[in-house]
């Protein structure tokens, strides 16, 4: 399993509506991808400029497969990435 942890900035607080309304449509589209065990979008409480995507994939080839479906390459990679400022955090589980 991989998991990643994403951390986004969004630069200009103006669009921190346009981001969260993006990354909702990104995880409905991601968890119907074969392979997304769980992807969820998280909007800090403590900065409203702060989102962060938790995702679990069944394998590399699922992640790699991700990156070229549809949630990634029209609504994440070219919409969401240039108003954030991205901080991955791949993970593993310690329990």
């Amino acid at each position: 399993m991989i998991c990643l942890n994403i951390i986004l900035n969004v630069k200009d607080p103006a669009d921190i509506e346009k981001v969260r309304t993006l990354l909702i449509e990104q995880g409905k589209l991601s968890r119907q991808e074969p392979g997304c065990l769980r992807f969820e979008v998280y909007h800090s409480q403590n900065d409203a400029s702060v989102f962060i995507l938790n995702e679990q994939w069944e394998s590399q080839a699922a992640v790699d497969a991700h990156r070229k479906a549809h949630a990634y390459t029209t609504v994440y990679a070219p919409q969401v990435l240039p108003l954030v400022n991205r901080t991955p955090h791949p993970s593993t589980l310690v329990e």
